[in-house]
C-alpha cells in the first residue's frame, strides 16, 4: 500500500499534552515531521517542545482551549504564520468517563458533546479553509469504535463520535475534488492517564504507544478508515451486521454483567 513520507511535513496535533496525542506527536517528529502541538495545559506542552528540541526535532507549542472556536482559529493562524502551511492535522481532543444516562442532566450531556464534537469542528473548519486554498492536505480524526453504535455507559461519547463520523463522510463527498484527504481513525480502549479509574469496562485495552503507532500508520497509508486493535475491531464490525434489536440485547447483557461485577466488588 502506498505510504506518505512525513519528512518535512507540517503536522498540527490537537490534544497533544498527554496520552495518545502526545505520543503521536513524538512519533511524527521522529518520522521527520515539523510538529505544532496544542492543548490547554501550557506547562505540559512546553515540556514536550523542550524534549523534542533536545532531540533535534522542530516542534512548537500553541496553548489553547479547544472548546473556544476563536482560540482554535488563532492556533491555526499561528501555525500557518510560523511554518507557512499545515500539511496534516490530527483532531485528537475529547474523551469521557463511564456515564450513567439516568444520572445526567441535559447540560451534562451537551457538555460531553461539546468536548467531543465541538473541539474537533473548531479546528476542522479553519484548517480546511487553509487546505482548500492550497488544494492539498490531510485531515485525520481520532474517532472511536464506540462511534459505530450506542455503547452502554458511553451514550454522549458514542453520540458525539457518531456525529463526527457522519460529518467527516459528508466532507469527503463535498470536498471530493479538493485534493484533501480525510482519515477516520477508530481505536478501541486505550490505557492512558485520563482513562485510569474512569469506570469504563475496557476489554482488549492497549497501551498508548501501541495506539499512537497504529495512528501513525493510518495517516501515512492510502486509507480513509483505520480501526484497531483488530480483535475488538472485528467484534464491533460483526455487531454492525446484527439486527439492531439483537445488538441491543447483546450490549444490554454485557451491561448487566458489568453491573453485577461492580456490585460484587463493593460488597
Amino acid at each position: 500500500m502506498p505510504r506518505t513520507d512525513l519528512t518535512g511535513k507540517i503536522v498540527l496535533v490537537v490534544g497533544a499534552s498527554s496520552g495518545i496525542g502526545r505520543r503521536f506527536a513524538e512519533l511524527a517528529a521522529e518520522a521527520g515531521a515539523v510538529v505544532a502541538i496544542t492543548a490547554r495545559r501550557t506547562e505540559l506542552l512546553d515540556q514536550i517542545v523542550a524534549a523534542q528540541q533536545a532531540l533535534g526535532h522542530r516542534c512548537s507549542a500553541h496553548p489553547a482551549d479547544a472548546t473556544d472556536a476563536a482560540a482554535a482559529r488563532d492556533v491555526v493562524e499561528q501555525v500557518i504564520r510560523l511554518y507557512g502551511r499545515i500539511d496534516l492535522v490530527l483532531l485528537n481532543a475529547g474523551g469521557a468517563p463511564a456515564l450513567d444516562l439516568s444520572t445526567l442532566t441535559a447540560d451534562a450531556i451537551t457538555g460531553y458533546m461539546r468536548t467531543n464534537y465541538d473541539v474537533a469542528v473548531n479546528y476542522l473548519v479553519p484548517v480546511l479553509t487553509h487546505m482548500r486554498e492550497r488544494g492539498t492536505g490531510t485531515v485525520a480524526h481520532t474517532n472511536s469504535l464506540a462511534g459505530w453504535y450506542a455503547i452502554p455507559l458511553a451514550g454522549p461519547y458514542s453520540a458525539a463520535k457518531a456525529a463526527l463520523r457522519v460529518l467527516i463522510d459528508a466532507y469527503r463527498i463535498e470536498y471530493a475534488a479538493s485534493g484533501i484527504r480525510f482519515v477516520a481513525i477508530f481505536p478501541g480502549f486505550v490505557r492512558t492517564e485520563a482513562t485510569v479509574g474512569d469506570g469504563m469496562p475496557a476489554p482488549g485495552e492497549i497501551d498508548e504507544d501501541t495506539a499512537a503507532r497504529h495512528m501513525l500508520r493510518a495517516v501515512t497509508r492510502a486509507t480513509e478508515s483505520y480501526s484497531f486493535p483488530w480483535p475488538l475491531a472485528t467484534l464491533v464490525g460483526f455487531g454492525r451486521l446484527l439486527p439492531a434489536r439483537a445488538r441491543r440485547a447483546v450490549l444490554g447483557q454485557m451491561l448487566r454483567i458489568q453491573q453485577r461485577s461492580d456490585e460484587a466488588e463493593k460488597q
